[in-house]
């Protein structure tokens, strides 16, 4: 039966999720300090299959194409060391040197991971999402002026995805081993079918 009154939507509603609920974690071997309490947006990640329109007696088919994952983002609040915005301009550095554009890292240290989770009210976890082998593209500019007041200066930083997945399996490789290392925070594993899943993230490590 369709919502009729206001009882009837709030008890199909049921509050709804809050988007300022949600912890953030990035981790690469240049040691990213813990972002968690200084990271004033993030994303839960998206992804885009594309279309290929072939041809037939004067219509145009849709058939799936490829899957492309987009540009990821946080905005960082600055800390009074600069601590975060360092390690990630370190992270930068060594992909491409800013004076002989050359890389210190070999391709499996390039890419970093990222975890976010959305909170419920109580401060439990609804969904988890990896954020896997990404690399910043960008570090933004920090505004400055004289006549700025009672403000804390921020930053956002831009990651190339090359995949993600959810903890209710969706962008799982169920056909080959994953490395373990992506168990950020994972307490234990459910086992569906042939699909390995984690559950019970913290924040802690």
């Amino acid at each position: 039966m369709a919502a009729t009154n206001i009882h009837d939507f709030k008890q199909s509603f049921k509050g709804g999720v809050r988007p300022n609920l949600f912890r953030c974690m990035i981790q690469h071997a240049v040691g990213i300090p813990n972002i968690e309490f200084l990271c004033k947006a993030a994303q839960i990640p998206s992804s885009t299959i594309g279309n290929i329109d072939v041809p037939f007696r004067g219509r145009q088919l849709k058939v799936p194409g490829d899957r492309t994952f987009a540009d990821w983002t946080v905005t960082i609040l600055n800390d009074p060391q600069f601590a975060i915005r360092a390690a990630f301009e370190e992270w930068s550095a060594r992909i491409t040197h800013h004076a002989v554009n050359v890389s210190t890292l070999t391709h499996n240290n390039i890419y970093g991971q990222s975890t976010v989770v959305q909170l419920d009210r109580n401060g439990g976890n609804l969904r988890t999402y990896r954020v896997e082998d990404i690399y910043p593209t960008e570090i933004a500019a920090i505004d400055l002026g004289m006549d700025t007041n009672d403000t804390v200066e921020e930053y956002a930083v831009t990651f190339a995805v090359n995949n993600w997945h959810s903890d209710t399996g969706v962008g799982f490789d169920v056909t080959g081993a994953r490395d373990s290392s992506w168990e950020l925070g994972v307490r234990g594993r459910v086992q569906l079918g042939n699909v390995s899943l984690g559950v019970g993230v913290t924040t802690g490590g």
